[in-house]
């Protein structure tokens, strides 16, 4: 008689320990999916943001090569700004965004799941602190698995940027444009350029993520929690991680703005032939075409981007602290 009331209590025990960790884990997916949302949303405001320097960026990153005693078609952001409002309007300097905006919420989305793979791969428990190079790691994934969808967007939006720029009307749309590359290239029309993708993002969101995590770290005041940040802080952890996101994306980037416009055969050798052409044309500063346009949107972006996450993320402690 003792024997099977032990044996009871025993099931009884192991039913109700097994009822509490499959409670935790449904606590736990959903959390996680919570704050899978809250990242879109404000990763959705960052890309708002940032929408009216891309166009600029990428017509000044594109833009011939002047004849001999001839200026240049922008002499710079601001320059490239005035033309664009003058003879296109506001619209102007949206064009060719649809592409990337319908892109934003998915992308990052799988940008913030690898950065957490890229983390949980290199701990050996749940809770073990990770050091800064590890954190470039885990961020480096993430850069790889935007990829396959920024490369795609990135092509549409540079090619109905050149195209509004010239004058020149070939694609009437994000849709048609994507057709008329299938039509034309198949799969790899549609992803041309995507070498160069994996080459400006997985460095530059290893760099992202690595420097908004050790700014908090530094301006945590001592005896206080990396939490407990105030907003102003915050700010400046995220837009600085902005900026030195784009220091290093901006070589490559102006590399594959050049061969995704370019006509078909232009570079048979890929980015090398641009690179050729781009420092024996230009001179190394050509690298760096479009970083006052990127400069200017990179802090107010990234830094609008983190705080929306991290007041998500203490308005959901506050409101559900068990999930």
């Amino acid at each position: 008689m003792f024997q099977e009331l032990m044996k009871t209590t025993e099931a009884s025990a192991r039913e109700n320990r097994a009822w509490r960790e499959e409670s935790q884990q449904r606590r736990q997916k959903h959390r996680d999916e919570l704050i899978s949302a809250m990242k879109e949303q404000t990763e959705l405001l960052k890309s708002m943001i940032a929408l009216q320097t891309q166009a600029i960026n990428v017509r000044i990153q594109t833009q011939p090569k002047p004849q001999a005693g001839q200026p240049p078609l922008y002499s710079g952001t601001f320059d490239c700004f005035q033309k664009t409002l003058i003879r296109e309007g506001a619209r102007g300097l949206y064009k060719g965004m649809a592409a990337p905006i319908i892109g934003v919420t998915p992308m990052f989305a799988v940008c913030f799941f690898g950065f957490g793979l890229g983390k949980k791969l290199q701990q050996r428990n749940p809770g073990d602190i990770l050091t800064y190079p590890q954190l470039f790691a885990a961020g480096m994934l993430s850069g790889v698995f935007t990829t396959a969808i920024m490369a795609p967007g990135e092509r549409i939006k540079c090619l109905l940027q050149i195209q509004a720029a010239s004058g020149e009307i070939k694609y009437n749309g994000p849709v048609d444009c994507a057709k008329q590359l299938y039509r034309e290239a198949g799969i790899r029309g549609i992803y041309k350029g995507t070498v160069l993708t994996l080459m400006r993002d997985v460095p530059a969101s290893g760099m992202y993520f690595m420097t908004y995590e050790w700014l908090k770290n530094i301006l945590t005041p001592e005896g206080k929690r990396v939490s407990d940040l105030s907003v102003p802080r915050i700010l400046f952890a995220g837009g600085m991680a902005g900026i030195f996101n784009w220091a290093v994306a901006i070589p490559p980037d102006v590399l594959k703005s050049r061969f995704q416009t370019a006509a078909p055969g232009k570079y048979p050798n890929g980015f090398r032939d641009v690179l050729r052409e781009l420092i024996r044309e230009e001179g190394v500063s050509s690298l760096y075409k479009g970083f006052t346009a990127v400069m200017i949107r990179a802090f107010p972006a990234n830094a609008a981007c983190f705080l929306g996450f991290e007041v998500a993320m203490k308005f959901l402690n506050w409101i559900a602290p068990s999930l």
